[in-house]
């Protein structure tokens, strides 16, 4: 039985594109309590003995389910840290779905920080999505801290999808992930910060085995006076192939820092970086004014089309 309020459910939506109970196994948390968990019988949910957390337990060879983990907090002041480890059996193939949704409406300041931790079995494809979401008219500050570890096993397979776009006004993403031989990790970061926000992401990625790979992309809008900080790092062990790429669209006062790293321990390791900083092209705003649209709605659709 889920325990939301109306606001909780919102941000549910926001987080997690859930208007109703999800089919598979769930874990909902709401403002430091449990508010809903369902399991099957491939994947299993339970609580850490210290309650500061949960663990998530997916059976070999497990294909074409799902579990959602998302976090909503409406309290103001309510700050928590949260540990989630996933043990993912070999030749699994399971989309996980997490995020976390902050609603402030008070004067303190409001934080959930989240550190999960993912073993993925040999053979196994995985699919994350996390995305943040921050509102409410208060003076207390939305922010989000999460730290990522992903740690795979021989020939398997990680795509991370990284989302925040409206409403947090601090966060620190550090990501950690670790390859053995075969194994492909795809990160694709959309992060958009306005007003005084400030956001930090950070990759450190070590291509430990023979043939691993991985490609760590983002694209980010900073607006009005916010700030932005991308620090990808890829480490080269053994014959493998790295690329990072930060994209970004500068506007107005805004400060974007794009920091790529490159370490080659390997005569065979082929690892590029990118990193691109610009604003709007002024051609790009005539164009669409001349197909009817104000210059803010030509801005705001080709921020739209960027960060798709």
């Amino acid at each position: 039985m889920l325990k939301l309020d109306e606001i909780q459910k919102r941000l549910l939506r926001e987080v997690a594109d859930l208007h109703s109970v999800p089919e598979g196994a769930y874990n909902f948390r709401a403002n430091g309590e449990l508010a809903g968990r369902a399991t099957t019988a491939n994947l299993d949910i339970t609580s850490k003995p210290d309650g500061s957390g949960i663990d998530i337990r997916i059976r070999p060879g497990t294909k074409n389910e799902s579990v959602h983990i998302p976090v909503v907090l409406s309290a103001t002041g309510h700050k928590e840290t949260v540990y989630n480890d996933f043990y993912i059996g070999e030749d699994c193939d399971v989309l996980i779905v997490a995020g976390c949704g902050i609603d402030n409406c008070g004067g303190q300041d409001s934080q959930h920080d989240g550190v999960h931790r993912f073993y993925v079995g040999r053979g196994s494809h995985v699919k994350y999505v996390e995305k943040h979401f921050g509102s409410g008219d208060g003076t207390g500050r939305r922010i989000l801290n999460p730290v990522t570890e992903v740690y795979m096993e021989e020939d398997s397979f990680a795509e991370m999808e990284m989302e925040q776009i409206r409403g947090v006004d601090s966060t620190d993403r550090q990501t950690v992930a670790e390859l053995a031989a075969g194994a492909k990790l795809l990160v694709r970061e959309r992060l958009m910060t306005h007003g005084t926000q400030n956001a930090v992401s950070g990759y450190q990625v070590t291509l430990g085995g023979a043939g691993a790979t991985a490609d760590v992309v983002s694209r980010s809008v900073a607006r009005d006076d916010s700030s932005q900080t991308f620090n990808a790092r890829i480490t080269g062990k053994a014959p493998c192939s790295g690329h990072t790429e930060c994209d970004a669209i500068i506007m107005d006062r805004a400060r974007v820092l794009a920091i790529p790293s490159l370490e080659a321990e390997d005569v065979d390791a082929a690892l590029v970086h990118e990193a691109a900083i610009g604003k709007i092209a002024g051609e790009q705003l005539v164009k669409l004014m001349t197909l009817g649209l104000t210059e803010q709605e030509a801005e705001e659709q080709i921020i739209n089309g960027f960060l798709k």
